[in-house]
C-alpha cells in the first residue's frame, strides 16, 4: 500500500502532525496514577527471592535450601535442577554472524538458573517463594551454596590469552565470534597507497543501564486453560511473548504478556530474563501467583550492562584529505552469557554506522567477541550506532589535525553532497534523503562557532581549559519488521489505536494520535492506546532501533486508509449515493459537488446504533491491519559541544550544547527534542563519569550509586534543538526516528571537545569517561 502525507495537510490541524502536543500519559503520572509492574498485585499472590552467585567463576557442587525452607513463610525453593527436570528450554541468541573463516559462531545455550558452573557475581541459581517479600529475601540468604571457586578473566584481552580461564568447554579460548566485515585485500590495498594514516586506540567504555524503574514480574497460572500470564516490563510484548513461550516449552497462545507502564529500558528490558522462567515455573507448580521486584543494588548485576568495546581505529586518506578507507580492529565483551542481541553492537552495527555522512570508498571491521566472567552485555541507547559514528569522528578530528587541515573542512571535503543521493555505501545500506553540508552550516551559525576563539581567552582569564568539538553522525535505525496497526471504534464513542511498538518514556500516545487525527480525522482527546497487551496483537516488532514511528505511524496510516474504503460503502449507503461519488476529508465522507456529508464519528455512532446494511455491506469501521516492513532510515545531525576543564582539579564542565538534526517530518517536535535531550544527556553520562568497574576476582567494584557516578541535572547545560528535516521516502510519513541520536552525537562532540581543550598542552587523546582523576594524571603525566 502507498499512502504519502501531503506537508499541506500536515499543517492544518491544531492536534495534527507537526504540532508540539504535551503526551497524554503526563497528567496520569503526574498524579500518581501510573501503573507499573511493582503496582501489579493478584489475589493470593506469593513472593519471590533469587538466590545469586557470590563468586564471577565457579563449579557448583552443591545447593542446600534445607535452612531455607525452615524458615518462616517460606513456601518453596526451585534451583535450575528443577527448571531442567520441566523441560524449559535455554535462553537464546537471536543473532547468527559467521565467523571471517565461515563457520558459525558459537552459542553455548543459556539454562534459566546456573547448573554446572556459575559464569558471573549475580548469576542466579535458585528461587525461593515465601509469603511475603521480606521472608523470601530472608530465606534467600539461608540458602547455603557449595562452589567451587575458579579463576576469573574480565577483559576480553585477557580472555584470549593462552591458558586464560574457561567459561565453557565447548567454547575454545573464550572465543565466541571471530567477525569479518569488508574486503580486507582492497582495504589494505587502500591503506598502502595513502598519503596519510591516522591511527587512534579507544575504548568504549562499559556502561550499568540503570532506567529509573528496576524490573519486577507477576507471574500467573491457569490450570484450566494450561496458560501462562506473565505481567513484565517491555519494549514490545508480541515478540517477547513469543521468546517467552519457546523457552518454556509452549505455544504462544499458552502465553499472555501484559506490560503497563515502563519506567525505562534503553533496549535493556526488551529480553527474556532469566527470572522470568523461574517465575512462571513456580506459578505453574504452586498454582499460585508469584510476585517479584528487584532492588537497585541487585539490579546493578541482574539487569543487562551495555556497551563494552576497545578497538583501533584507521583511517586512510590521500594527501587532499580524501577518505580512502576505514578498518577497525576490536574487542567485543560478551559477559558470562550471550544475551538476544550480544553480538551486533560490537560487529555489524560498527560497519553500518562508522560511515556516517562521508563518503568513505571501502570499509573494514574485524572484531573478536569473547565471553569474560562478567555482568552480559545486551543492547543499551545505540547499540553499535553511536560507537560506530564515535570512532569515525575521533579519527577525522586527529586527522585533520596530524595533517594541518581545519577539522570542519576535512568533514566537508568527505560529505555525500545532496546531488549524489540516493548513495549506495559499502555496507550495503542505501541513504535516500538529506543534505549534510547545509546541515553542517548551519551547525556552525547557530552554535557561534566563530565565536570560540573569545570564549577560550574569556576562560584562559580564569585559569581554565576550553574545548570546542564537534559531532556530526548518521545512524541506520533497526531492520524492518512487521507492525500491527489496528483501529477500533469503541461502544463510548473513543477510538483505540492498537500496535506492537510500546512506550517506556517515548510519549507513544500523542503521537500516534496525532497521526490518527490528521489521516482519519478523529478528535485527538477520543483515542486511545493498547500497546502492552500480547492478546490484542496479530503482530508487533516492539520499540527498538528508533523506528516505532516509521512502523506503527505507518502502519495507522494504512490502517486508516482502509478505514475510509470501508466508510465510503457505509456513507453512500447513508447519504443515497454511488461509492465513487463519494470523498473523504478531515474526517467527513461527502458527496461530491454537494454539500451533503456525515463526519466519521456520526457515522460510527450509527453502526453501533444498529444501522440497518444491505447484504454484504462492512458492518463496522474497525481495522486490524498489518504494516509490511519498512527498509531503516538515516537519522543524522550535528552537534557541537563546548566544555571547560579546571586543570586543578581536572573537572569537566559542559558549558554549552547545540545541535542541528535531520530527522525527517517531526510528528511532535516536543517530544523529539525531549528524546534527543535524554540521549544527549546519556552520552554526556559515559563520556564524562559512567565507568563500570570489576576487581580482579570479578567483583563489581561499581555496584551502587556511591561508586557508580549518573549525570544529573546540574552535569548538563540548557540544549539548543534546531530542525533541518528532510523526509524521509522510506515510509508514508517521511520520519526517520529520534530515539538514539543523541548519544551518537554526544559522544563525539564532548570528547573531540575534551581533545579540543587538552591539545595545547600536548594531550592527543583521553578515553572514556574522562574522569577528574584521568584528566588531572593527563595534565600532570
Amino acid at each position: 500500500m502507498n499512502v504519502r502525507t501531503s506537508p499541506d495537510d500536515l499543517a492544518v490541524l491544531q492536534f495534527g502532525v507537526g504540532q508540539p502536543v504535551p503526551r497524554n500519559e503526563d497528567p496520569i503520572l503526574v498524579r500518581g496514577e501510573g501503573r507499573y509492574t511493582d503496582d501489579v498485585n493478584v489475589e493470593g499472590q506469593l513472593y519471590a527471592s533469587f538466590v545469586r552467585s557470590p563468586y564471577a567463576h565457579g563449579i557448583i557442587k552443591g545447593i542446600d535450601p534445607s535452612a531455607a525452607l525452615d524458615m518462616k513463610g517460606v513456601v518453596a525453593v526451585y534451583t535450575g535442577a528443577d527448571l531442567v527436570a520441566a523441560g524449559y528450554g535455554t535462553l537464546k541468541c537471536m543473532m547468527n554472524f559467521p565467523n571471517r573463516d565461515g563457520s558459525p559462531m558459537r552459542k553455548p545455550p543459556r539454562p534459566a538458573f546456573a547448573i554446572d558452573k556459575v559464569r558471573f557475581v549475580g548469576d542466579p541459581v535458585a528461587v525461593v517463594v515465601a509469603k511475603s517479600a521480606v521472608q523470601a529475601r530472608d530465606a534467600a540468604e539461608a540458602v547455603v551454596l557449595d562452589i567451587e571457586v575458579l579463576p576469573a578473566v574480565t577483559t576480553v584481552e585477557a580472555a584470549l590469552q593462552p591458558g586464560a580461564p574457561q567459561l565453557y568447554d565447548d567454547v575454545p579460548g573464550n572465543l565466541v565470534l571471530d567477525f569479518h566485515f569488508g574486503d580486507a585485500e582492497k582495504v589494505a590495498a587502500a591503506f598502502a597507497a595513502a598519503a596519510h594514516v591516522t591511527t587512534l586506540e579507544l575504548v568504549n567504555n562499559r556502561v550499568v543501564i540503570n532506567p529509573l524503574e528496576p524490573r519486577g514480574a507477576v507471574a500467573e497460572w491457569d490450570r484450566k486453560t494450561k496458560r501462562f500470564t506473565l505481567h513484565a516490563p517491555s519494549q514490545g510484548v508480541f515478540g517477547k511473548r513469543n521468546n517467552i513461550a519457546d523457552v518454556m516449552g509452549v505455544k504462544p497462545d499458552q502465553v499472555r504478556l501484559l506490560t503497563g507502564h515502563v519506567g525505562g529500558s534503553f533496549g535493556m528490558k526488551g529480553a527474556v530474563f532469566p527470572e522470568y522462567v523461574g517465575l512462571l515455573h513456580a506459578a505453574r507448580v504452586l498454582n499460585k501467583p508469584v510476585k517479584w521486584t528487584d532492588a537497585r543494588s541487585e539490579s546493578f548485576v541482574s539487569d543487562h550492562h551495555g556497551r563494552d568495546m576497545t578497538v583501533k581505529a584507521e583511517l586512510a586518506l590521500d594527501k587532499k584529505g580524501r577518505f580512502l578507507a576505514t578498518r577497525f580492529t576490536g574487542h567485543g565483551n560478551l559477559g558470562g552469557y550471550i544475551t538476544h542481541v550480544g553480538p551486533m553492537m560490537t560487529t555489524l552495527n560498527i560497519a553500518k554506522n562508522s560511515i556516517g555522512m562521508y563518503r568513505t570508498p571501502l570499509v573494514e571491521v574485524n572484531t573478536r567477541c569473547a565471553v569474560t566472567n562478567t555482568v552480559p552485555i545486551g543492547a543499551y541507547r545505540g547499540a553499535g550506532r553511536p560507537e560506530g559514528n564515535y570512532y569515525m569522528e575521533r579519527l577525522i578530528d586527529t586527522a585533520a589535525a596530524e595533517m594541518g587541515i581545519d577539522r570542519v573542512a576535512l568533514r566537508r571535503r568527505n560529505m555525500i553532497e545532496p546531488g549524489q543521493l540516493p548513495y549506495a555505501t559499502p555496507a550495503g545500506t542505501s541513504y535516500d534523503t538529506g543534505n549534510f553540508p547545509a546541515l553542517l552550516d548551519r551547525a556552525l551559525e547557530v552554535s557561534d562557532w566563530a565565536g570560540f576563539k573569545a570564549r577560550r581567552k574569556e576562560s584562559a582569564k580564569r585559569g581554565k581549559l576550553r574545548g570546542l568539538g564537534m559531532g556530526c553522525y548518521l545512524e541506520v535505525t533497526a531492520p524492518p519488521t512487521n507492525e500491527m496497526g489496528g483501529i477500533h471504534f469503541e461502544e463510548d464513542g473513543s477510538v483505540t489505536i492498537v500496535t506492537g511498538t510500546l512506550d517506556y518514556g517515548q510519549g507513544h500516545w500523542s503521537a500516534f494520535a496525532q497521526v490518527l487525527h490528521t489521516h482519519l480525522g478523529v478528535p485527538f482527546d477520543k483515542v486511545k492506546l493498547v500497546q502492552g497487551d500480547s492478546d490484542r496483537l496479530i503482530a508487533g516488532g516492539g520499540t527498538g532501533g528508533s523506528k516505532s514511528i516509521m512502523a506503527s505511524g505507518a502502519a495507522i496510516v494504512e490502517a486508516s486508509q482502509l478505514v475510509i474504503e470501508k466508510g465510503k460503502a457505509i456513507a453512500a449507503h447513508v447519504l443515497e449515493a454511488s461509492v465513487a461519488d463519494i470523498e473523504f476529508a478531515r474526517g467527513r465522507f461527502s458527496i461530491a459537488g454537494t454539500d451533503r456529508s456525515i463526519d466519521i464519528m456520526e457515522l460510527s455512532a450509527k453502526l453501533r446504533q444498529g444501522l440497518a446494511l444491505p447484504p454484504g455491506m462492512p458492518t463496522s469501521l474497525d481495522i486490524d491491519h498489518v504494516f509490511k516492513q519498512a527498509p531503516s532510515a538515516y537519522p543524522n545531525g550535528c552537534h557541537v559541544a563546548e566544555v571547560e576543564i579546571d586543570p586543578d582539579t581536572g573537572v569537566i564542565a559542559v558549558e554549552r550544547y547545540t545541535t542541528v538534526n535531520d530527522f525527517g517530518t517531526l510528528v511532535n517536535p516536543m517530544l523529539v527534542e525531549g528524546q534527543l535531550h535524554g540521549g544527549v544527556v546519556q552520552g554526556i553520562g559515559q563520556a564524562i563519569m559512567e565507568g563500570t568497574v570489576f576487581d580482579e576476582e570479578g567483583q563489581l567494584v561499581t555496584g551502587s550509586f556511591m561508586d557508580y557516578a549518573m549525570p544529573r541535572a546540574a552535569d548538563v547545560p540548557f540544549f539548543a534543538f534546531h530542525d533541518s528535516g528532510v523526509p524521509a521516502t522510506t515510509n508514508p510519513l517521511g520520519a526517520k526516528g529520534c530515539g538514539e541520536a543523541g548519544c551518537a552525537g554526544a559522544l563525539p562532540s564532548v570528547m573531540n571537545a575534551i581533545v579540543d581543550a587538552l591539545a595545547p598542552r600536548g594531550i592527543r587523546t583521553v578515553d572514556m569517561p574522562a574522569t577528574p582523576l584521568k584528566v588531572w594524571t593527563l595534565l600532570n603525566g
